[in-house]
């Protein structure tokens, strides 16, 4: 069984299905889990950010790739 992991922080609900719209088109399997929390009616969500992406490791490398091209410049991921 392959090894899920966290992959990236997501800053907002549009950044994270944009990034999930393009992994499908890739066929990469991936999985995006909400900070959201209805007891404090979303408030730390939106304060510090939206969310995580899940994927197994051996994506790492081909998603980053993608969120990069995808972010405005100054904004990429970067691993260092």
């Amino acid at each position: 069984m392959k090894m899920t992991v966290k992959i990236l922080t997501l800053k907002s609900e549009t950044e994270a299905q944009l990034l999930s719209g393009l992994l499908e088109q890739a066929d990469i399997p991936h999985m995006l889990k909400s900070f959201h929390d209805n007891a404090y009616d979303g408030v730390w969500q939106t304060e510090t950010s939206w969310g995580t992406l899940w994927a197994d490791e051996e994506n790492r490398e081909s998603i980053l790739k993608i969120y990069n091209e995808m972010s405005p410049p100054g904004t990429q991921y970067d691993e260092t």
